[in-house]
């Protein structure tokens, strides 16, 4: 797995979403415009829900990191995409290629873990009300945060491992706008079949175990709320929830599209169209989508704002 895999190729050349100059210029002010509203959006969260006691509980302590490793994912991704409208190629070395890759799925991975445990979270909060405190203490919410973490650490050792066990000896333009996996396994020299699946396993089981957790808190917060006979207590149960699933379903809808479909069955522009959705877009959206739906953060929001003039 040393650095003798790469004596051929030292660098990769990202093509970019396209080679237009007009379209370039549109997309850089889009994309920057994008990834400041990120920045702000996700930054303006964790300040707030820091600054706020009302907001220190275990749900807005997840939605904080949600908001860090959002942060995170958009940067790992959209600096180098900038910097490919302003050049016609941008040049990445080997190296770099490998810390992009491994910075994407991590953040990517710990996104998945953070919305399990937020659903999980809400099924207590739900489901147990009255020992919330217990099954939702601190110790537990550190251990939630921190399995996502690892988590993340861990699917991005198996893709980088992946990835330097590759020989690349030809061509090294990557068709897309980061260094993601897929694009760069077309271009080596010696790839295998299990330098492809092993990828797809490890993305395919964080999916189903993640998917599974958030659809089972989800059944019996359901089945609770049928139960519940106060409306007032439906619609406020019902409105914690609807931010979160929002998010679920925009994030896992492109991610299982990518990561778990084999890699046959799309083109590599649908992979770019998708791509830019999960790693540039959603990271903008998510904070847009918890404070625009959430009462509390609302609410918070508008005293501080009072409280500043």
């Amino acid at each position: 797995m040393g650095a003798g895999n790469y004596t051929s190729v030292t660098a990769f050349i990202i093509l970019g979403l396209t080679e237009d100059t007009i379209v370039c210029a549109i997309l850089f002010i889009v994309f920057l415009g994008i990834y400041v509203v990120t920045l702000m959006g996700n930054v303006s969260i964790i300040m707030l829900i820091r600054s706020s006691s009302q907001l220190h509980t275990p749900m807005y302590l997840f939605l904080c990191h949600l908001a860090f490793v959002d942060i995170g994912y958009s940067s790992s991704v959209t600096p180098v995409m900038l910097m490919g409208f302003l050049r016609k190629r941008t040049s990445i070395p080997v190296t770099g290629c490998v810390a992009q890759l491994c910075s994407v799925v991590t953040f990517g991975t710990a996104e998945c873990f953070l919305l399990a445990a937020m659903a999980y979270d809400r099924y207590v909060a739900i489901c147990f009300p009255l020992l919330y405190s217990i099954h939702m203490s601190p110790r537990v919410c550190i251990l939630l945060v921190g399995s996502s973490y690892l988590g993340g650490c861990v699917n991005a050792w198996t893709f980088t491992g992946c990835l330097l066990n590759l020989s690349f000896c030809g061509p090294n333009k990557v068709n897309h706008f980061f260094c993601d996996y897929s694009p760069l396994l077309k271009l080596s020299c010696s790839h295998d079949f299990t330098s492809e699946i092993i990828p797809a396993i490890s993305s395919g089981s964080i999916i189903v175990v993640t998917v599974f957790v958030i659809s089972l808190s989800y059944v019996y917060i359901l089945f609770s709320i049928l139960k519940m006979h106060s409306t007032e207590g439906c619609h406020k149960a019902f409105s914690t929830c609807t931010s979160h699933l929002t998010a679920v379903i925009l994030f896992y809808g492109t991610i299982t599209f990518i990561y778990v479909m084999p890699r046959s069955r799309y083109s590599t522009d649908q992979n770019k169209v998708v791509s830019v959705f999960y790693t540039v877009v959603i990271p903008m959206l998510n904070p847009l989508i918890y404070s625009l739906r959430n009462k509390e953060v609302k609410d918070t929001m508008r005293k501080l704002i009072v409280r500043t003039h």
